[in-house]
């Protein structure tokens, strides 16, 4: 360590910066000491380190205290390091032009710097620049080059630009073709994301992927591997995922045939308003006769426009099962659906009228 301080002193750089690195995480030679590590910092800083300079950067954007941060200071320092080819530097100087930290807001500058970033590999700067071309900040929307800066990134083992790539393929279109194989092989790589500045819906990654196995999309169809991630989604809270499960134990597909498990998981889904699982209930219902509830789970799905469900309430209405017989109420479902193109809702509604 008195090496290290003495060639510091000396006007060593990267003895100036490796003390600022010693001050800055503490070690059993110093105690952690963000003054003297800006101190050091700076000095090597000065003399055109280019880490240095990142390190100060990113101390007066995220790491000073509030009587300390300055993001005019972070962009000058990001500058110094990113003009000189620190790919790191040059991602988050284009982050603060994207933010308008330190300077406007510019998202021609911010691309400018995520491009000469991305171009040395840096997955991040690669995400980013992914981001901007699906969304068209920037730059022309172009989901092609979203999907090509994705990639790179999701080849280093970026999760967020995998599931965003495998997000593309599984949705195709504006010059991405639909390629199931290609989402399903990028949604598997997909691990675990909770870092704070990506997010993605692993609910929908899991539903997606389950789907993908349910119905044999780019891959052979598989029902237990279905129910796998189906589970996984609907454990999440996934409505879809949710109703899908039920329909699994309800149909026994990859799971053994268990209709109080199904009923289960379609009444999660209900709850949260999805409609072919308040139907679903509402046949399960009526399969067991008890009418009242029958209704009252297609009145929820033909209140949303489900044209079975309200076929379905304008019979119960028409009969009287389930709620009070009333022809009005009947034909306003019968038309409801009939207007959907239902033709069993139209026969219905002819009948009614011509009475």
């Amino acid at each position: 360590m008195e090496d290290l301080i003495f060639k510091a002193e000396q006007g060593d750089a990267e003895a100036q910066f490796a003390l600022g690195e010693c001050y800055f995480y503490g070690n059993r030679d110093v105690s952690q000491d963000d003054e003297q590590a800006v101190y050091w910092y700076r000095k090597a800083a000065e003399q055109g380190h280019t880490s240095a300079q990142y390190r100060l950067g990113l101390y007066y954007r995220y790491q000073a205290n509030f009587e300390d941060q300055d993001y005019e200071q972070a962009v000058y320092w990001y500058r110094k390091a990113a003009e000189q080819g620190d790919a790191e530097a040059q991602f988050e100087l284009g982050s603060c032009y994207t933010d308008g930290d330190g300077v406007p807001r510019d998202a021609e500058q911010a691309n400018y710097w995520y491009l000469k970033a991305a171009e040395q590999g840096y997955d991040d700067a690669q995400v980013a620049l992914g981001e901007n071309y699906y969304w068209g900040y920037g730059v022309p929307k172009d989901y092609a080059q979203a999907a090509y800066w994705y990639r790179k990134a999701a080849e280093q083992d970026h999760d967020y630009a995998k599931y965003n790539l495998a997000e593309l393929y599984y949705y195709g279109g504006k010059g991405v073709p639909q390629d199931y194989e290609q989402a399903v092989y990028w949604y598997s790589k997909v691990d675990e994301v909770d870092d704070m500045d990506y997010s993605c819906d692993m609910e929908m990654l899991a539903y997606n992927l389950g789907r993908c196995y349910y119905l044999g999309l780019g891959v052979s169809q598989d029902y237990e591997q279905a129910v796998h991630w189906f589970r996984k989604a609907a454990e999440g809270g996934d409505a879809e995922a949710q109703f899908a499960l039920g329909r699994c134990y309800y149909k026994g597909e990859g799971v053994p045939m268990d209709k109080q498990e199904a009923v289960y998981w379609y009444r999660e889904a209900a709850e949260q308003g999805d409609v072919n699982a308040q139907f679903a209930l509402g046949l399960h219902f009526e399969e067991a006769q008890d009418y009242a509830q029958a209704a009252y789970c297609h009145r929820k799905a033909a209140e949303q426009g489900h044209p079975c469900a309200q076929y379905n309430l304008g019979y119960y209405y028409r009969e009287g099962y389930g709620v009070s017989q009333d022809l009005e109420q009947a034909i306003c479902w019968y038309s409801k659906s009939a207007e959907q193109g239902n033709t069993c809702a139209q026969e219905a509604l002819d009948e009614l009228q011509d009475k």
